[in-house]
């Protein structure tokens, strides 16, 4: 299956740098503002209008998972919004989690990409098909991982 990884490559080494971290990482959680794809028995979870990834290095949310009905822009100065078009599905790569590095790079996902795609600013990306599939196959009884190279 044909993956497309950051604008830059891979090797990153800090938030905003357009490349792809090199290693192999755990996979979290599977999540999506779209239905839990019939057959995923890994965990999904949904994200809403109020759910966001922060990519601000200075805040205490840094590189997590954040649900909040405030305004974003008066809480970070950067955040992605789990309700973009390119996460109806996607697949945390847990870089950097365990502990958080502040600016080493953030929401680091396994995501949709469209036929338009051609590159991330530091995710993965496959079709919406192959996603699908991959999160069929993935099983909540072992620890899945991705392996970057390049």
């Amino acid at each position: 299956m044909q993956a497309i990884i950051g604008k830059k490559g891979v090797g990153k080494t800090k938030e905003g740098d357009s490349l792809t971290p090199r290693g192999t990482y755990l996979l979290g959680t599977s999540f999506g503002w779209g239905t839990k794809p019939a057959g995923v028995r890994y965990p999904f979870r949904i994200a809403t209008k109020f759910d966001y990834w922060v990519d601000y290095p200075k805040s205490k949310d840094y590189n997590k998972w954040v649900h909040t009905t405030g305004n974003p822009q008066h809480i970070w100065k950067s955040y992605e919004r789990l309700t973009h078009p390119l996460y109806k599905y996607a697949v945390v790569i847990r870089y950097i989690d365990a502990p958080i590095i502040a600016g080493g790079g953030s929401a680091i996902f396994l995501h949709i990409k469209k036929e338009t795609t051609r590159y991330t600013l530091g995710c993965v990306a496959i079709s919406e098909k192959n996603l699908v599939k991959v999160m069929r196959w993935l099983n909540p009884k072992t620890k899945p991982i991705i392996k970057i190279e390049g």
